[in-house]
């Protein structure tokens, strides 16, 4: 674990580090915001997933959450969203294939299975590298992202009871299984075993028994892609209802899927991770 870069921001660093992967065979790039308070005492971390295309820079320069987590005393982790090298396979044709879309799964076909282990990179292998090295209170977390990301943090939550103090999530994929553009990934990544596709889509893992902490999900109107018909929050909330899963959908008239988006109410979520890590 190699610090690369450190930025001072509201009164604590903003921090960017290399290591070497187990999980995704390669070298992943990480960056974690520190706030004052871990320079005297262990803090909570909210886990961000971020979406397609995206890399570790995008939230930490786009949503604004640092000025909150240094306020409640809280670390922030942003991934990288897919493992990265000119060795790693990549489907140059398609933005949502390949580098910058790993979907947070741990792949089993070819030729994304050596490397494209993002559920475990997220779920085991980062958390256990940062809570050794950095100031984190072990075991102290939540999850949250936006879109491909909102989708990883509502499986991670979901797959992992327990695990995560509280989940949030941004304009996220809520059912892949539901549309066709879903289907096609989950078949690249995961083979013909429609079972497993099921286990990373939030929508299906609620009708099949599995619980977390209550669901927070905002969805702006004018998103593209809602409008468009896959996210499908109405499908995860229809789930999440009958079987007794907590949610708390939230739709915001006028707002699209970009970070313009997210940076409004990225307060409002860390305050809400806040709650629940401190009664913990």
């Amino acid at each position: 674990m190699v610090r690369i870069e450190s930025i001072k921001e509201f009164g604590g660093y903003l921090n960017r580090y290399t290591h070497a992967s187990a999980a995704c065979h390669c070298e992943m790039t990480f960056s974690v915001y520190l706030p004052p308070k871990a320079q005297t005492e262990k803090v909570p971390a909210l886990y961000w997933l971020s979406g397609l295309t995206c890399t570790d820079d995008n939230a930490r320069v786009k949503a604004g959450a640092q000025r909150y987590a240094a306020e409640l005393g809280m670390a922030l982790v942003f991934p990288d969203t897919s493992p990265r090298g000119t060795d790693i396979p990549d489907d140059e044709s398609r933005y949502d294939m390949g580098k910058g879309a790993g979907y947070y799964v741990n792949a089993t076909a070819a030729p994304w299975s050596t490397h494209y282990h993002m559920y475990d990179y997220v779920t085991k292998e980062l958390p256990a590298l940062l809570e050794v090295h950095l100031p984190l209170i072990p075991g102290l977390k939540s999850i949250s992202g936006h879109s491909m990301g909102g989708h990883g943090a509502l499986i991670c939550a979901l797959k992992n009871p327990g695990v995560y103090a509280s989940v949030s999530a941004f304009a996220p994929l809520c059912n892949p299984m539901g549309m066709a553009w879903g289907r096609e990934c989950m078949s690249a990544y995961l083979g013909d075993d429609v079972k497993l596709w099921k286990t990373y889509d939030a929508t299906c893992l609620v009708e099949a028994g599995a619980r977390c902490a209550e669901l927070l999900i905002d969805v702006g109107l004018a998103d593209e892609y809602y409008e468009a018909g896959e996210l499908l929050p109405e499908n995860l909330s229809a789930a999440c209802e009958k079987y007794g899963q907590p949610i708390n959908l939230r739709f915001h008239e006028g707002y699209g899927h970009s970070y313009h988006f997210v940076a409004t109410f990225i307060g409002e979520h860390l305050k809400y991770h806040h709650h629940y890590l401190t009664k913990c």
